[in-house]
């Protein structure tokens, strides 16, 4: 499988589906299934009874994951594509509208 190109920490537009336009942080990265769960971005509920880690039951709101393709990495308040190159012996991912270097 070819290395994914949005990690968790990086800021990212949703570009696709019911969310499309909105903005947040990538909480998590699934390799295995190629989904991300992005902060503020579909919003699903949960009912939960209850238990030992929850007192009380009830139903709750949290993110679920939404495909990386749906998905476009954001620098400087926009969206750019992002590719990778070889420096200095190492390799590193860089926004491919302006050659920068991103980590």
């Amino acid at each position: 499988m070819a290395s994914l190109k949005i990690k968790k920490g990086d800021t990212v537009r949703v570009i696709a589906g019911k969310d499309k336009d909105k903005e947040g942080k990538v909480l998590a990265v699934n390799a295995e299934k190629g989904t991300v769960v992005v902060e503020g971005v579909n919003m699903i509920k949960r009912h939960l009874k209850p238990g030992k880690e929850t007192q009380e039951g009830g139903i709750i709101t949290q993110e679920g994951p939404i495909h990386i393709s749906n998905v476009m990495y954001v620098q400087n308040g926009k969206t750019t594509r992002v590719g990778f190159q070889v420096v200095d012996g190492k390799k590193v991912r860089y926004a491919k509208s302006n050659n920068q270097a991103i980590d």
